[in-house]
């Protein structure tokens, strides 16, 4: 058989998917002539088929070398490296295969490898060429989509995903894209449960899809087989399915076994460590103070700077330089001029990629880095992926294991996380003494307090209340509170209003539970010091289960309101046990639902009983002591860099009482 007929034979049995026999007769050409180009070529696209991207590399790339002229292998070698994670050498090869012929879909792939590189405005160019030659091109078209709800253009990415379900109505990607748009960037309900149900309709195993659709229904509370959904979800977690991002199971999940499982699998699947860069123990120990860099991308008037401001200002500056790695947040907000005034640098990464923001944090030698965000908000685990500091830690923005190798510790106390669950967690657990979140108690201003009918509450009867978002809201919790207002006439419920139908669907609950809709306000969102102003207002804080009031609930304490809460079985359910606990208000913490129950009715009903509780409320407080807690913390990470500069590796530890 001639070298020709050979490789005619190959090519068919290769395009009909025999690829073994395919193999064989590349590999007998190519014992007869090594340097066969079109061998070669063929014979690395079928091992990168095959996943073995490394002798597909060796095999496309001798052939290139042989002739660099063929615009088709130098597209499969850019392939092949994108595959491979080499992104800038993908760019490289499809630029030499655009030279020579410019193609659509070779722009596209080489989008894709610039959007590995986080080189998003190049990327929209790439795949704006692609449209240019084919205006139709539906990948060109989803991709492009991608990239401008990354850039935030969010108006121009719905049309483009429009543009693509314009050409096929059941692109399921397109239609899951379009609906977490438009939730998440323009809060519309209805246009986006139509495009996530049509889209879990077309693709029940699009990833994260499920858990998803039913945090958006929690968020107005539509509650319909939520029991069935929660238990389908977490089983499928357990069976390693990628169905719900962790911020979303925090509020459905309350075992930390199965909030652990979700957080691995989305750490596996979307921030696997890059590299396990070291770094230098020796030159770290000339730092004549410790570097600590806060990550977040909230450094504006929002609940995680809330907490931390007063903690950036009263470091002890004698021990820490402090710097803030800002994820392009701020803004022009008084919040964002007390903590510029804060710090002692500000490096802003909003618009770098993963391996420019880690180049910044290196070359700021930062030694601790703390994770403000985890999965919650504008996060940056892609950065804490390529390993830019020594240590790197987790702490308040995201309660419970991120699940992610590089991630070295996890600041808690010992009741979110109790000792005997420190296995849940993949980091090193460091207990501090009192609560582990973290209070300001120097800037928080309250408003001058409205009257009663100023906000919206009747001239009398008792306020029960609860300020948390309403996603943390369940049927089970929701039926506990009825039958406390059934149980105290003339009382009401205070919650905080939310998107549409949130409230008609609360009335519909209520009335399906025997209370008069009318016995259940709304409060539209306000600026914090006005929000704390008529909070004090409310009688008691109601807290929920299984996602606590965190922030809420040191608002409400804050502003002189009890908070009753009931100890949860997992870290985002347990943080109201620990606020009332600092706060030395160890009788509102209950162990089960009729205990919960019966202590609001009491409050409620023996005004005796209440005022003893609220004489027993003070700011000054463990709780509210943040130079208390700056002494606890600092020690915490005076430990933590003893123990890296020692040489040795995170291990869990306590910090005692000053």
């Amino acid at each position: 058989m001639t070298p020709q007929q050979l490789y005619g034979q190959a090519m068919t049995l290769h395009q009909r998917g025999r690829l073994t026999e395919a193999e064989a007769l590349y590999r007998r050409l190519l014992a007869r002539e090594p340097q066969a180009f079109a061998a070669l070529h063929m014979l690395g696209v079928l091992s990168a088929q095959q996943g073995r991207t490394a002798e597909a590399l060796d095999l496309i790339g001798r052939a290139v070398a042989i002739n660099p002229r063929d615009s088709n292998a130098w597209v499969n070698y850019g392939n092949v490296l994108n595959l491979s994670g080499r992104f800038e050498e993908a760019v490289a090869s499809y630029d030499r295969a655009l030279a020579m012929a410019p193609d659509a879909g070779t722009l596209i792939n080489r989008g894709s490898a610039l959007q590995g590189l986080s080189r998003r405005p190049e990327a929209l160019a790439s795949y704006e060429q692609a449209l240019a030659l084919e205006p139709n091109n539906i990948q060109a078209l989803f991709k492009r989509g991608v990239i401008l709800g990354e850039l935030r253009y969010t108006d121009e990415a719905l049309a483009s995903y429009s543009r693509v379900l314009a050409r096929d109505p059941n692109h399921a990607e397109a239609l899951n894209n379009r609906g977490f748009l438009w939730w998440s960037n323009k809060k519309n309900y209805p246009k986006a449960m139509a495009d996530l149900e049509r889209a879990l309709a077309l693709a029940p195993d699009l990833p994260y899809l499920r858990g998803l659709v039913m945090h958006l229904k929690m968020y107005v509370a539509e509650w319909t087989d939520h029991e069935q959904q929660k238990a389908a979800l977490i089983q499928d977690i357990r069976n390693g399915k990628s169905v719900a991002r962790p911020f979303m199971l925090q509020a459905v999940a309350d075992r930390p076994e199965d909030l652990q499982a979700c957080a691995r699998l989305y750490a596996r699947d979307q921030y696997p460590l890059i590299t396990a860069a070291s770094h230098d123990r020796s030159a770290r120990r000339n730092h004549r103070k410790i570097r600590i860099g806060y990550l977040s991308g909230e450094f504006r008037s929002q609940a995680t700077a809330t907490l931390m401001a007063g903690l950036y200002e009263c470091h002890d500056r004698a021990q820490f330089e402090i710097t803030a790695i800002d994820n392009g947040s701020a803004d022009q907000s008084a919040m964002t001029g007390r903590l510029k005034r804060a710090f002692d640098d500000w490096i802003d990464i909003g618009d770098l990629n993963a391996i420019q923001a880690a180049a910044k944090i290196r070359e700021a030698e930062i030694d601790i880095l703390v994770n403000l965000n985890g999965y919650f908000g504008k996060l940056r685990m892609d950065v804490f992926a390529q390993r830019p500091a020594p240590l790197q830690v987790n702490y308040l923005g995201f309660p419970g294991t991120l699940g992610a190798p590089y991630m070295d510790y996890i600041i808690a106390d010992q009741v979110v996380i109790p000792p005997d669950e420190q296995c849940f967690y993949d980091e090193q657990v460091v207990t501090l003494p009192g609560c582990y979140q973290v209070n300001d108690d120097r800037g928080r201003p309250i408003a001058a307090r409205p009257s009663r009918a100023e906000a919206g509450l009747p001239a009398q009867g008792f306020v029960f209340c609860n300020f948390n978002q309403s996603y943390k809201l369940t049927p089970e919790i929701f039926a506990g509170w009825m039958r406390i207002l059934k149980r105290v006439e003339g009382s009401v419920l205070w919650l905080l209003n939310d998107v549409a139908p949130f409230a008609d669907n609360i009335a519909r609950h209520a009335q399906s539970h025997g209370v008069a809709p009318q016995r259940i306000l709304f409060a539209p969102e306000l600026p914090e010091d006005r929000h704390l102003a008529r909070l004090s207002l409310a009688d008691l804080f109601l807290d929920g289960l299984p996602y606590n009031a965190h922030t809420t609930g040191s608002d409400a304490l804050w502003a002189g309101v009890p908070v009753l809460t009931r100890r949860g079985t997992a870290f985002p359910g347990r943080v109201g046990a620990s606020l009332l606990l600092a706060a030395g208000l160890h009788a509102l913490v209950t162990e089960s639902a009729e205990d919960y129950e019966n202590l609001a009715v009491n409050l409620a009903t023996d005004a005796r009983a209440l005022a003893a509780v609220k004489a027993g409320m003070t700011r000054d407080c463990p709780l509210f002591g943040t130079d208390l807690f700056r002494r606890n913390i600092e020690a915490a990470y005076l430990r933590m860099w003893e123990i890296w500069t020692a040489g040795e590796k995170p291990r869990p530890f306590t910090v005692q009482s000053p």
